[in-house]
């Protein structure tokens, strides 16, 4: 049985693409840029903030420096409408507070800011005691790096071998295999199945109670 269960945040617990889209697309217009459609935003998030935006971003435009310059604006608007559209996937919460009655701790590693993330976490999940929860920080690398799955297995004294690392992206697969954790791609995300099967994953969900299973394994 795992010790510990690290989840992605968005496309993984939460649906938060509206979210995301339409204050993307408020930058966008705000500056005179083209917007985008909600589901083109499925393959422009995963990689923070700054990617996103820069993503977004028309062609001679899309540097990370400009990316950077709007990343203020974009947090601010967002910020202002966390939880407007964004919820919990259905399944979700029963699948956590399986795991928590099984003595499976629980974290959550995400390339959003840290800030968006925690009170994502707070208003969806008051009641799921999570050992850790960790967005996007100064100084820390954002994923595939594994620097954040290296965090939390250092502050819940869980070895890698003993972990499970859920995600809707080869971003998630990828920094899972870079922290040495098993992996478990869930399709009910933001990316397609082909995707996470590309990527290596070591075991794919169709829903969250597939989770649960491999967690006992």
């Amino acid at each position: 049985m795992k010790k510990l269960v690290i989840f992605d945040l968005d496309g993984t617990l939460l649906n938060t693409l509206g979210d995301l889209a339409a204050a993307c697309n408020y930058l966008m217009e705000r500056h005179g840029y083209p917007t985008h459609p909600l589901d083109r935003y499925r393959y422009l998030v995963g990689n923070g903030i700054n990617k996103l935006i820069e993503r977004a971003l028309p062609a001679g435009e899309d540097s990370p420096e400009r990316a950077a310059a709007l990343r203020p604006e974009f947090i601010a608007r967002y910020r202002e409408h966390l939880w407007e559209h964004s919820r919990p996937y259905p399944g979700i919460e029963t699948l956590l507070k399986t795991l928590c009655r099984q003595g499976i701790l629980l974290a959550v590693a995400s390339n959003k800011y840290h800030e968006g993330t925690v009170a994502l976490v707070q208003h969806f999940f008051p009641r799921v005691p999570f050992a850790a929860v960790f967005g996007q920080r100064e100084g820390i690398p954002v994923k595939p790096d594994p620097a954040v799955v290296h965090q939390i297995l250092s502050a819940t004294k869980v070895p890698a071998g003993q972990a499970l690392y859920a995600g809707d992206s080869d971003v998630d697969m990828r920094t899972a295999a870079h922290a040495g954790v098993e992996s478990v791609g869930v399709c009910w995300g933001f990316r397609p199945r082909a995707e996470l099967e590309a990527s290596g994953a070591d075991h794919l969900a169709e829903t969250p109670q597939d989770i649960l299973p491999i967690a006992l394994s």
